[in-house]
């Protein structure tokens, strides 16, 4: 069994931050690419940010300059640091990983539950 557990949202002004965190917990043998992704009412979840094993990340271009992906390996732990943020950053955002499960080679996606971020204008 897998868990993906997000914290950090809430509710911010227009140009605040906030830290999204996501530690993957269970029966994990490794992990290959972390993200996260977010969906904002009646639109498709779309992806944010990612960053591989190795630390090679990329983002989504209405975020580059702006959000920061990093990852701690030995938590498997991923993070988003938010900046600069903007009403049309409102969303769930949701954690994702690539990993495979102790005995089995197959590697598979995971999402967490979701946690909410709300910026007023």
């Amino acid at each position: 069994q897998v868990r993906l557990v997000e914290s950090g949202g809430g509710l911010v002004q227009a140009g605040g931050s906030l830290r999204l965190s996501c530690a993957a917990s269970g029966t994990i043998f490794s992990i290959n690419a972390m993200g996260w992704y977010r969906q904002a009412p009646g639109k498709q979840r779309d992806l944010v940010a990612t960053i591989t094993s190795g630390g090679t990340t990329n983002y989504a271009d209405s975020v580059k300059g702006r959000f920061t992906i990093s990852r701690d390996n030995a938590r498997n732990s991923v993070y988003l640091q938010m900046n600069s943020l903007s009403p049309e950053d409102t969303a769930v955002y949701y954690c994702n990983a690539n990993l495979n499960r102790v005995g089995n080679l197959r590697f598979q996606d995971y999402w967490g539950q979701g946690t909410q971020v709300t910026v007023s204008s």
